[in-house]
């Protein structure tokens, strides 16, 4: 997703723009459609945040995941990050009932984030995070309705250099893997295509 740095807030250092930059080279496989997002201000001097569409059928009017990644800068650098940047991302995936209901999902979806990130060779510090599933089952008047089962995946970290490249593909993976798309096997790259907005 090329971009230039002409729409970044006024005064922004060249450490920000360049990572930023950087984030925006990362090539997305076609099911993920990418779009910028307004970024939370109060959390770092400077912000930028992207969100994520997963649609696994083509004709598909619902996307099966949904994600953001917000890069924070801080060039003063903040304690609990560790380092002067720090990435915050949430995954939101539908989820087949039985698999929602599997004890070990928790530490499967953590695992889908750290597991990405390490085989992206992302270099990253002070992971943190929360897993939560989510069902829903339809009584009296809404019996009717479908039970369904979701998993959200709240995650951050701080990368050990400016180049996020490898860190918004490792996002990426997260995302589609929480989709339940197969993996591209080693040394295949996604061909990019154009990306059209959907409204939400």
């Amino acid at each position: 997703m090329a971009r230039s740095t002409e729409g970044l807030q006024p005064g922004v250092s060249g450490v920000f723009a360049h990572a930023v930059e950087t984030l925006h080279s990362a090539q997305f496989r076609p099911e993920v459609h990418l779009e910028e997002t307004p970024a939370p201000k109060r959390l770092a001097p400077h912000t930028h945040a992207l969100s994520a569409d997963v649609f696994v059928e083509s004709d598909d009017d619902d996307p099966t995941a949904t994600g953001r990644l917000v890069l924070l800068y801080d060039p003063a650098g903040q304690e609990a990050w560790h380092g002067e940047f720090r990435l915050v991302t949430y995954v939101r995936a539908s989820l087949e009932l039985e698999m929602g209901s599997d004890p070990l999902l928790p530490a499967v979806g953590w695992s889908w984030m750290i597991d990405a990130l390490t085989n992206r060779s992302a270099p990253f510090t002070a992971p943190s995070g929360t897993v939560t599933r989510v069902s829903s089952e339809g009584f009296g008047g809404m019996a009717d309705e479908t039970a369904t089962a979701e998993i959200e995946i709240r995650a951050s970290w701080t990368p050990l250099d400016g180049e996020l490249m490898p860190h918004a593909l490792a996002w990426g993976d997260a995302l589609t893997t929480a989709a339940g798309l197969v993996p591209l096997p080693t040394g295949v790259v996604a061909i990019p295509q154009k990306r059209t907005r959907r409204s939400r």
